[in-house]
């Protein structure tokens, strides 16, 4: 099973929480997963798919045929589909769990919808666990003694069709169907009516700007829209989770900080396909290359990230900037520098950063090479070497 370590998440929060919503965006593996967790338990499972008008039919009277399924492990796929089941299964739920059956009654899977959200926060608030499934990260697909070309994985993105894909074409022709059908079928069958052609052009214009701070005025003067508007779909394409907002650091300072988020599309894959680049060889001279890479390096970081830590950037007006500031439940605060060149230099910017966030240890992240100190308390290393360090940085 390539998702081994969401798999292993997901076993434990079966083991207790009643619910659990597996999230995240469309053809990132949430059923496969769910499957194989399901195979693993060694345990009835009931599996319903909400997008199918057969299965759509069992829920008729949705009380009558989920309460048949006791003991099993019920899995409602694209739940977003039928939002009306969420006060049913509250009721279900606290009805098992007097009856001693506190844990794994449920698994939910969904596109993480607005809806979604809203619905079982306030239906099952208290019963319900949330995960989060993100596209392919390098400890998942590389294996012992056959590493897998980290330039393929960017290239390509993290989405299993398309880092699976035969070959390079066959990969950017996935990526740019699911662009077309997430804006032609996919957001309208989320509930959400809006000009698949503008959000489609919202989304190329975020690509093209990959890390930059947020300008709703600009977005919407290229659009003809209002600044609410570029918000409204900034919000929504979040929400989907393929895009992330990467708040400014927001501790004391006595500099004056840049405020707006950075924006980034999350799969670089995506990146790729929405700015029409042709081919990894493109990519390495095409002006996007280095936003692109710093952006996959971040989201293949945060994917470790636990919930007690938080993530933010760094940029004064003086241009001290800091891609990645990592702040822990213990006062740690690491200092993230992400470079594409094997021969890096701490910047009088790093170094000014550095002291104004506090940092008790700076990284800067490379595409390859040896592990090396720049100063006592920061050090180069590759971005394979980084990953292998994060399990120990964040005590996972």
């Amino acid at each position: 099973m390539l998702k081994r370590r969401a798999a292993s998440r997901l076993i434990t929060l079966l083991g207790s929480h009643p619910v659990v919503a597996l999230v995240g965006p469309r053809q990132v593996g949430k059923t496969t997963l769910a499957r194989a967790v399901g195979d693993e338990l060694a345990r009835a499972c009931s599996y319903l798919d909400l997008e199918r008008p057969s299965d759509r039919a069992k829920l008729g009277d949705a009380e009558l045929y989920l309460g048949r399924q006791a003991r099993k492990l019920t899995v409602l796929d694209e739940v977003q589909c039928m939002p009306e089941l969420f006060p049913v299964l509250r009721g279900l739920v606290d009805e098992r769990i007097r009856a001693g059956e506190k844990a794994g009654q449920f698994l939910v899977l969904g596109s993480a919808s607005p809806e979604l959200i809203r619905q079982s926060s306030e239906s099952l608030a208290g019963r319900i666990a949330w995960l989060e499934l993100a596209p392919f990260t390098l400890d998942e697909v590389e294996r012992p003694r056959r590493r897998t070309d980290i330039d393929r994985l960017w290239w390509r993105g993290g989405f299993p069709d398309s880092f699976l894909a035969h070959d390079d074409a066959t990969s950017l022709g996935w990526r740019e169907q699911f662009v077309r059908a997430y804006l032609e079928r996919d957001l309208p069958a989320l509930g959400l009516k809006l000009p698949a052609a503008r959000v489609g052009r919202f989304w190329e214009m975020l690509a093209h700007g990959q890390g930059d701070q947020l300008n709703a005025a600009r977005l919407a003067s290229g659009l003809g829209v209002s600044g609410n508007t570029i918000r409204h779909y900034l919000d929504l394409l979040t929400d989907l989770f393929l895009v992330r907002q990467l708040p400014t650091w927001s501790g004391n300072s006595q500099k004056r900080l840049v405020k707006a988020p950075r924006v980034f599309v999350r799969d670089s894959g995506l990146v790729h396909a929405l700015a029409r680049i042709p081919d990894a060889d493109a990519l390495l001279g095409h002006p996007l290359c280095g936003p692109s890479w710093e952006g996959f390096v971040i989201e293949q970081t945060l994917a470790w990230l636990p919930a007690t830590w938080r993530a933010s950037y760094y940029r004064s007006a003086a241009q001290a900037e800091l891609d990645l500031v990592l702040e822990g439940p213990k006062r740690q605060v690491l200092a993230i520098e992400i470079k594409r060149t094997l021969s890096p230099s701490l910047s009088k910017g790093f170094v000014n950063a550095f002291a104004d966030v506090g940092a008790t240890h700076g990284y800067v992240v490379m595409p390859a090479g040896g592990r090396f100190p720049l100063r006592t308390d920061v050090e180069a290393l590759s971005l394979r070497d980084w990953i292998a360090e994060l399990p120990d940085l964040f005590g996972s």
